[in-house]
């Protein structure tokens, strides 16, 4: 097993314990299983930078070359979300990053592949490049188990020899669309995803994802993975769907289309953009951006390039409204503003009081104009419905919680 040269990041585990996993419900075909919480102690110094460099790595790279597609730094993420999955037969449990923005699985950056009973070794190489990041190794089919009721036989998965850029976990568990996967696999134009094996080995009755989020702020941050469905239990509104946006390169991920009001003013006009799990603010197009400094007042903090408000700004601070399929989803005035109790945490001015939306760094009317980051979906379940596609929301406890 190689490890990187570099030296890796230290991260604080917010949320410890069993992993929990729901039974297959043979009523509604699906099953969950609990994601936890991670927070990169680093800090957010440059946040804005790496995850700007990362969304403008989706928004060019190459769906016809050889390195693979949905390029990401997965090593400067603040905060992202994990996933206990096991590998082989008898199965050996690793511990996976959840993402939206990539579909290609892979084990090996922090411990050794082992090959079990069901191990099988394709012969082909695989590479994918994560932005500063990369993987490379050979393309196994193993056995993938994520609950009791949900293995997968024959998951094609990478085994890294090589990673750079990753910490804090063993590998990746890809939910994004198939087409990410293209030309990452040597002799192979695609390979099945998680969920495209679950639905095709009738595991799962529909080729849905449902994802929860708690914010990290609060005791109990885990997070909810459903393959098959969604959890009612947490909503308190019904799900409402938006197809799948056709403008590229937005088309590529799980793009859609919607527009932002602030207050009763329009920051950004009706255009493509992503909803990413692993972009941990909301970002939006240069021009929207400066509409929404200019209305909020908000000053550009120059070391973190966050944006920072008053006390008194504060109070002031109006609904931030993302119009999505006709729906208004609105994000409050305390979800616009990042977790001050972790401030500290994140070395950041405990006394301050940051705003969650910043500068894509180019202007709108790209066909990638937003990426709805994890500041957006902890405010609101979402579903990822590769069978209709399409993604929905509904809102959650969470949508006007004061937590932050």
């Amino acid at each position: 097993m190689y490890f990187p040269a570099m030296t890796l990041l230290s991260s604080l585990l917010l949320s410890l314990g069993f992993v929990h996993a729901s039974p297959l419900s043979r009523d509604t075909g699906k099953a969950s299983l609990t994601i936890s919480t991670k927070i990169n102690t680093v800090g957010a110094s440059q946040l804005v930078e790496k995850e700007r460099a990362r969304i403008q790595s989706l928004k060019y790279a190459s769906h016809d070359d050889s390195s693979g597609s949905g390029s990401f730094n997965v090593s400067n993420r603040v905060i992202f979300y994990t996933a206990e999955v096991g590998v082989g037969t008898p199965s050996t449990s690793r511990t996976l990053l959840v993402d939206t923005g990539s579909s290609n699985t892979w084990v090996g950056a922090s411990q050794p592949y082992v090959a079990t009973n069901s191990s099988v070794n394709t012969g082909n190489s695989v590479s994918v490049t994560y932005g500063s990041g990369a993987f490379y190794g050979e393309e196994w089919l193993d056995t993938v188990t994520l609950t009791s009721d949900l293995v997968i036989d024959k998951q094609s998965i990478g085994v890294a020899s090589g990673v750079f850029g990753v910490n804090g976990f063993d590998g990746i568990l890809g939910l994004g669309p198939v087409d990410l996967t293209q030309n990452s696999v040597n002799n192979t134009f695609e390979v099945p995803t998680v969920t495209d094996n679950l639905y095709a080995q009738r595991k799962i009755s529909q080729q849905v994802i449902g994802i929860f989020f708690s914010p990290a702020s609060e005791s109990d941050n885990s997070g909810e993975l459903v393959f098959g469905g969604y959890d009612k239990s947490v909503m308190t509104s019904p799900v409402r769907y938006v197809p799948l946006t056709t403008m590229t390169p937005a088309a590529h991920y799980w793009g859609i289309n919607q527009s932002i009001s602030y207050g009763e003013t329009t920051v950004l006009s009706s255009t493509a953009g992503i909803v990413d799990t692993g972009t941990t603010l909301i970002y939006i197009a240069s021009d929207a951006f400066q509409r929404y400094q200019s209305l909020t007042g908000a000053t550009l903090d120059p070391m973190t390039r966050l944006l920072t408000i008053t006390s008194a700004q504060y109070a002031k601070l109006q609904t931030l409204t993302f119009n999505i399929g006709g729906i208004s989803y609105g994000l409050t005035p305390n979800a616009q503003i990042w977790p001050r109790s972790l401030n500290d945490v994140m070395g950041l001015n405990t006394s301050a009081i940051y705003l969650v939306i910043n500068d894509i760094g180019y202007p709108s009317g790209s066909g990638f104009d937003f990426a709805n980051g994890y500041s957006f979906l902890q405010r609101f379940y979402s579903v990822f419905d590769t069978t209709n596609q399409r993604v929905g929301f509904a809102e959650t406890v969470h949508t006007k919680s004061s937590s932050n």
